[in-house]
Order: structure tokens, then sequence, then C-alpha cells
């Protein structure tokens, strides 16, 4: 497979990579476009640029995870302007809702993602929206500020990814879509036009079989293809050129 993968979404900042070569593998390899770690808050981000100024192949999204957001919790946007401002950084995420771990903080919740896209519009830049058991919530939001980006690890209904598409969001599909039991998302992929799906890892989360329960990583992305492949009756090659393009459009890359 000689197509260029893009991971549009990844936390390389984890612990888990600090004592392994994975990353300089990966650009030794040249088998990697591109890959976007993403922040789960200040601190996070800010190693996320660090990496993503450490490596030629890896960019950086900045923001405040749901998981990461109490009744305390405050959006500063003096903190994350700065960070923006670096030309590494192409997004603003990981940000949204997450209802599967924490159902006592919602409003809170809502009220960080609005204004981490609010941040986003203002400065013209993509998010990379979490939505886990928030669907309702989270498309409400969405259609509130109608931010360009991408719902990344869709874990939603094929009718609620078209109503993400009719906010000319992107899909994003990750290792989940090669489990035996991804009914769901395969029915998304098959109705999602792969001009607007984009490839992910969340790493080092959702390794894709056969690495499923093992640290993930971007070059396991090829598995992701060649899934989505046998759904579109389409090359893997085929997957990878396309979504690559998807991510250099949105992300401006």
């Amino acid at each position: 497979m000689n197509s260029l993968i893009f991971d549009t979404h990844a936390h390389y900042t984890d612990d888990r990579f600090a004592t392994t070569s994975v990353l300089q593998d990966l650009q030794n390899n040249k088998t990697v476009l591109a890959a976007i770690t993403c922040g789960v808050d200040y601190a996070d981000s800010l190693n996320a640029i660090s990496l993503a100024n450490k490596y030629p192949f890896i960019y950086a999204a900045v923001g405040i995870h749901p998981q990461e957001v109490n009744e305390t919790t405050v959006f500063s946007e003096s903190d994350f302007l700065p960070l923006i401002k670096n030309k590494k950084v192409v997004a603003v995420g990981e940000i949204g809702l997450d209802y599967y771990w924490d159902t006592t903080h919602k409003l809170a919740q809502q009220e960080i993602f609005a204004a981490q896209l609010q941040f986003a519009n203002k400065h013209n830049l993509p998010v990379s929206v979490h939505d886990r058991e928030a669907h309702a919530d989270t498309l409400d939001i969405l259609n509130a500020h109608k931010p360009k980006g991408v719902v990344h690890c869709f874990s939603g209904s094929a009718q609620m990814a078209q109503q993400i598409l009719n906010l000319g969001m992107y899909i994003g599909v990750g290792g989940v879509v090669t489990f035996k039991n991804a009914k769901k998302l395969t029915e998304v992929v098959a109705a999602t036009p792969l001009e607007r799906i984009l490839l992910e890892t969340d790493a080092p989360y959702l390794a894709p079989e056969p690495f499923r329960g093992k640290i993930n990583h971007s070059a396991y992305i090829e598995y992701i293809a060649e899934a989505i492949a046998a759904i579109k009756g389409v090359s893997a090659s085929a997957v990878l050129n396309q979504t690559a393009q998807n991510a250099k459009n949105l992300f401006n890359i």
C-alpha cells in the first residue's frame, strides 16, 4: 500500500508513548503524511504543540476535553490565543460532551463546549468534537454554532451522521469499524460519501483488529482503510488518498 496515511485524531502526549520509539519509527518509515495530536486541557495542549514542533509530520489541536470539565472550569481565550498562533496548531480540540463518564457536570460541559466553538469560529479554525452518549445535546450545540470540523470517533446513527453532514462537517472513523460488532458504524460508513470521511486512530486507544487491546498508532490506519474499502467496494488506496485529501482541505495542511 503506497498511499500516505493522515491520522486526524491521536493522543501522542499520552504517557504510554513516552518510553517508546513509536513517533520516531513513524517518521523514519515515511508512511504517515500527518497526524494530529489533540490536547485535553491547557497543559496537555502545550505538550501537543511541543511534539508538533519536534516532529515534522505531527500537528496539534488545542482545547479542553469534556472529561476535564467540572463546575469550576473556565475556558480562557487569553490562555489559548497564543497557542493557536503556532503554525503547527490546526484545530481546536478535543472538545465536546461526554455523558458516559460524567453525568453530574452536563451544564458545565455544554458551556465549555460552546465557548470553545465560539473561539474556533472567531479564529476560523476547525474543531475536533467528542460526543459520547450525548448525541442530542451535541447536535443542538453544533446546530447553534455551525463550526467547521469533524465529529471524531463517530458513534451515532446513520440519521445523525446525515445531520452532521448537513452542517458541512466530517465523520471521523477509527478502529471500531474493524470490530465484528460494529453494525451501526458500518451503516454510517456505507451511507456517508467518502469525500466526507476522515480516518483516525484515537491512539493509544481503540486499536483496530488484529491489534485490538494493544497500543494504537497511526500506521494501523491501513487496517481501518481496508475495512472501509470493503464496505464501499473500492480499494484501500482510494480510501487513504481521498481521506487524506479531505483532511488536508479541512485542516489547511
